[in-house]
């Protein structure tokens, strides 16, 4: 007897939320419901709180806001205590779709960049990993491969993949911007991306939003959904 494959697809960004596939083979039994036992599945369903049912009464489901009108309303409906993550989340019109993308205005915590050299190898010796990105000459690469069992798993080896192996100590000044990868799930056409923090001002996201779609091509994008940390999602105009 053959196969039957269901995919279930659904867009799940309220409050941070990704999206998340759900395939399942042919259903052999169906499940009853034992009497006077609780249904699991119900008892699991997460059930919003008071603050954030009365911020998710601002957001018109049905409305495409503007980009600025939208970061206007989401910084109203933010509610958390601490300054929130900004979110953008992205249905583009195929998976494998990749982007790097300079930031115009700063997210977070600045990135250590280290060039390899004879004080990395000592700090190596002793298992001190103080970098969060290590780049190397081709000449200098020989005398990494030894601790290639400490740098590859934590993806610090240096590879020609991600651009790491440079020629000269001028090239590190493209790893010092603030540079994120922009690229689709494996497994599903959508784009999750961190473009700044609730506080910043508005015309900073903006910039740092439109870097992003732009560097997407508006035109592959279907839907676009904006958000910060435990917040409802914003429909946006593209």
């Amino acid at each position: 007897m053959g196969k039957t494959k269901i995919k279930v697809e659904g867009l799940g960004l309220k409050g941070g939320e990704r999206i998340k596939i759900v395939e399942a083979g042919p259903v052999l039994k169906e499940k009853t419901k034992t009497p006077g036992k609780k249904d699991a599945t119900a008892e699991a369903k997460k059930v919003r709180g008071k603050k954030y049912q009365n911020v998710k009464a601002k957001v018109d489901n049905a409305k495409l806001y503007k980009l600025i009108e939208a970061i206007k309303l989401l910084k109203e409906i933010s509610y958390t205590n601490f300054d929130g993550t900004v979110e953008i989340h992205l249905v583009v019109k195929k998976a494998g779709l990749t982007a790097e993308v300079l930031l115009p205005h700063f997210v977070g915590r600045k990135k250590k960049i280290e060039i390899a050299d004879e004080a990395t190898l000592a700090k190596l010796k002793t298992g001190k990993i103080d970098f969060d990105v290590l780049l190397a000459k081709p000449e200098f690469m020989p005398k990494l491969v030894p601790y290639a069992a400490i740098l590859g798993p934590k993806g610090l080896m240096p590879n020609p993949k991600n651009k790491t192996i440079i020629k000269t100590e001028e090239d590190a000044k493209e790893f010092s911007r603030n540079k994120v990868l922009v690229k689709t799930e494996k497994t599903a056409p959508v784009i999750h991306v961190a473009v700044g923090k609730i506080k910043q001002k508005e015309l900073e996201l903006v910039e740092n939003i439109n870097a992003v779609l732009d560097a997407i091509d508006r035109k592959k994008i279907l839907k676009a959904y904006l958000c910060s940390t435990m917040s409802p999602s914003i429909k946006l105009e593209i």
